[in-house]
């Protein structure tokens, strides 16, 4: 795997040219002229719209070849207001941007359809095409979502899936250069709470959000962004809490680096996808814990045509996290920009690591009873080159011998979502499907109750490698491993404590070698049965 060697390189870069930037971030607030927004008529009653006021200040600052607009403590009402370039909004400690409830006063200078097919991309704090810009310093961001949809709802009568993309973003950055925030919080927005388009070198660090109250309240969103570091954040959003997206084809996902967060969800903690068009790709997430969410852990997906290849995802703690890890190669291929884009073929998923992962996963999921790992492609398009090492989750346990035959739906050109393939998964460990090169090491489960479904369940795989596991004592299982339309599998150095009819039950099955693997308690009648 040359692309792990290649990380060390990317990281080092992606590092000196983040501290380069965050030196110049600095020398900027320090040595930049200071605009503050009082001298230009803002009241900070939280009644009075500031909008004219503040952009005043922002495009006086920006004409003048940049510097600080400084909000002071108060609470300082807004519609859309845009930063220019060489502008650094310092948010003062007790100051807060207060967004107003009345959807009239934003703008949309990016209209887009997301996943799930809105028109969304009005905003309260907006950038376009901007070159060092930044937002910094103690204060709040605060969207008022909850307030915002009350009173949105009063005139529209739409069904809430079809009315919440007019609710605006907290904070959007569209095609720009060199972007720090720093420092602030970020609270309650009406949709999305950050949203970062086709920009490049961006530093976001020591941010927290809290941003629940409405629906699809995205914690921080990077959609075909390159040269990217967040680190030190602290994450508590309705809805994904760190996601990465690809809505047009013409900007990939590339060269980023994520570390020492705090991710908490109503639905996912770190996500690729849904919208997938242009690529994933160098992309290293390390050192983070997520806890209570209520969908997945991690979720990879690619299925409107991106190529994702090239992520590493390591030493991650999960706390109370339904399903634990979903990977998906699917074939929806969704168009987000029309105006723009054209639908795509089938993209492909390929050398992902992924190590170093202690879960415990809620008892209560959308899959019932809970899985631990769903991998799966499309028939004629394999997930490729994905590892799993160093994995350990503990699991509620208590599936049945009809569970253990649950018939997965393909759901090939489906909304890729864990409850698609649900609500039975006829494996409680790892069930994979359409996969070639997959490898699996030094992989344990832990149940609190005994589960008759096998530990691994694997369809049409080639390549495949189960090495150094520790499966808990089970008893009454038709099997510990099941193989269904398999060729060249290594399967070595497990442990197996409990019994079970067989160790390996294998169907259409080539070239299977099983190597030294422990038996504490007698495997049925034989170690392998066809």
């Amino acid at each position: 795997m040359s692309y792990l060697k290649n990380f060390k390189m990317i990281n080092r870069i992606l590092a000196l040219g983040c501290v380069i930037q965050l030196i110049c971030f600095s020398a900027s607030w320090a040595s930049g002229k200071i605009y503050k927004i009082l001298d230009y008529g803002a009241k900070g009653d939280g009644i009075t719209l500031n909008t004219e006021a503040i952009q005043r200040t922002i495009d006086e600052c920006h004409a003048n070849g940049g510097g600080s607009v400084l909000v002071p403590e108060g609470r300082f009402l807004t519609g859309t207001v845009e930063l220019k370039d060489n502008v650094t909004l310092y948010l003062e400690k007790g100051a807060v941007l207060l967004g107003s409830t009345d959807l009239e006063d934003y703008k949309n200078v990016d209209l887009f359809t997301e996943g799930l097919g809105i028109d969304v991309g009005w905003a309260l704090v907006v950038a376009v095409g901007a070159k060092n810009i930044g937002i910094a310093g103690q204060g709040a961001i605060d969207g008022q979502g909850a307030a915002l949809k009350e009173r949105h709802i009063q005139t529209d009568r739409r069904p809430e899936g079809e009315r919440w993309g007019r609710r605006p973003f907290l904070l959007r950055i569209v095609r720009c250069e060199g972007v720090n925030i720093t420092g602030v919080s970020l609270l309650y927005a009406g949709a999305w709470t950050s949203h970062y388009f086709q920009s490049r070198d961006i530093t976001i660090e020591n941010v927290r959000i809290i941003s629940r109250g409405v629906a699809h309240n995205d914690g921080i969103g990077i959609d075909g962004c390159q040269n990217v570091r967040i680190s030190n954040c602290d994450i508590d959003s309705g809805d994904d809490a760190l996601v990465f997206k690809t809505t047009s084809s013409k900007m990939a996902c590339k060269d980023i680096e994520v570390s020492r967060m705090r991710l908490k969800s109503n639905q996912a903690g770190i996500k690729m996808g849904t919208e997938s068009m242009a690529n994933f790709e160098n992309i290293h997430i390390w050192d983070c814990h997520i806890y209570d969410t209520r969908n997945g852990g991690i979720k990879l997906l690619t299925v409107d045509g991106a190529h994702l290849k090239n992520v590493v995802i390591s030493d991650v703690t999960m706390d109370n996290v339904r399903t634990p890890m979903l990977f998906r190669l699917g074939s929806r291929l969704s168009v987000f920009r029309k105006d723009s884009d054209e639908q795509q073929v089938t993209g492909t998923f390929e050398n992902v690591l992924i190590k170093n992962i202690k879960a415990k996963a809620a008892s209560e999921a959308q899959l019932t009873p809970p899985s631990g790992i769903l991998i799966t492609g499309v028939s004629g398009h394999y997930i490729s080159g994905l590892t799993l090492e160093n994995i350990e989750i503990d699991l509620a346990g208590g599936g049945s011998h009809s569970d253990a035959h649950a018939e997965v739906p393909e759901a090939v050109d489906q909304y890729p979502e864990i409850k698609t393939f649900g609500p039975k998964i006829p494996a409680y460990g790892v069930w994979a499907r359409h996969v070639k090169g997959l490898k699996l090491k030094n992989v344990a489960f832990v149940l609190d109750e005994n589960d008759l479904r096998p530990a691994l369940v694997c369809e049409d795989c080639i390549d495949l490698e189960v090495n150094d596991w520790t499966i808990p004592e089970t008893t009454g299982a038709e099997s510990i491993i099941r193989l269904t339309n398999v060729k060249n599998v290594k399967i070595a150095n497990n442990r197996v404590d409990g019994s079970a009819d067989s160790f390996v039950q294998a169907t259409e099955g080539k070239n299977i070698k099983l190597k030294k693997n422990n038996m504490d308690e007698q495997i049925g009648k034989s170690l392998i049965k066809y």
